[in-house]
């Protein structure tokens, strides 16, 4: 059995949108989500609103927290740290941030590593310690994910997948499916194990994967 999680939501506490977060956990339980996290931008702190509604519907979904960190070189999904707290500038460099992150026990994954204007880019090939690349990401086209999953092989990581939504709507388009149940307390060590794949759930005729480019910075 695998293990549904859509690593990569945003909220209206991301400050570029509207979307209500209990409507999106909404969308994930209805799709069938093992979880749901909430990687708003900038703040770790803009996610705390969600932490009420693990007591509503934590018996159906678990509802992770993360925060999307704009560094100096791109955007970098950052997990079981509170980045509000580290000793690093608000737009880092992505090495500085991965340093900082990984000596308080937490893990770094870049986010949609090949978008325009957003992403580290080729940069990736040379940012030691983190643990995994998003590889399918539901805002990129078929290309920017392509090229992400290439690099991951590339440089012997796993790959994640996260619908990067800012609608509920949008919650699921991409996910990652885990080998073993992530929880609370697991969530990183799973996330460092590498027993995972991202899946791109848009799909088209032949088993490829599409999607509709939304850059979202």
């Amino acid at each position: 059995m695998k293990y549904k999680v859509d690593l990569h939501v945003h909220s209206r506490f991301s400050g570029d949108n509207d979307s209500d977060p209990e409507e999106s956990i909404m969308r994930a339980i209805r799709l069938g989500l093992t979880g749901i996290a909430f990687t708003e931008h900038y703040s770790y702190e803009a996610s705390e609103p969600v932490e009420a509604l693990r007591e509503k519907y934590g018996n159906a979904i678990a509802i992770f927290r993360g925060v999307e960190f704009s560094s100096e070189d791109g955007h970098c999904l950052v997990f079981g740290v509170d980045t509000d707290g580290l000793q690093v500038g608000t737009h880092a460099p992505a090495e500085e941030l991965v340093r900082a992150v990984n000596r308080c026990g937490g893990v770094v994954i870049p986010s949609h590593p090949y978008r325009k204007g957003s992403g580290v880019g080729d940069m990736i090939l040379d940012l030691k310690g983190i643990c995994a690349v998003e590889g399918y990401n539901g805002c990129n086209i078929h290309a920017f994910n392509v090229r992400a999953v290439e690099m991951a092989k590339r440089l012997k990581l796993p790959f994640t997948g996260g619908s990067d939504a800012h609608l509920p709507e949008e919650v699921g388009l991409c996910f990652t499916a885990f080998e073993e149940r992530p929880t609370y307390e697991n969530l990183v060590p799973l996330l460092q194990g590498g027993r995972y794949m991202g899946v791109d759930a848009r799909k088209i005729s032949k088993g490829l994967h599409f999607g509709k480019a939304v850059n979202y910075k």
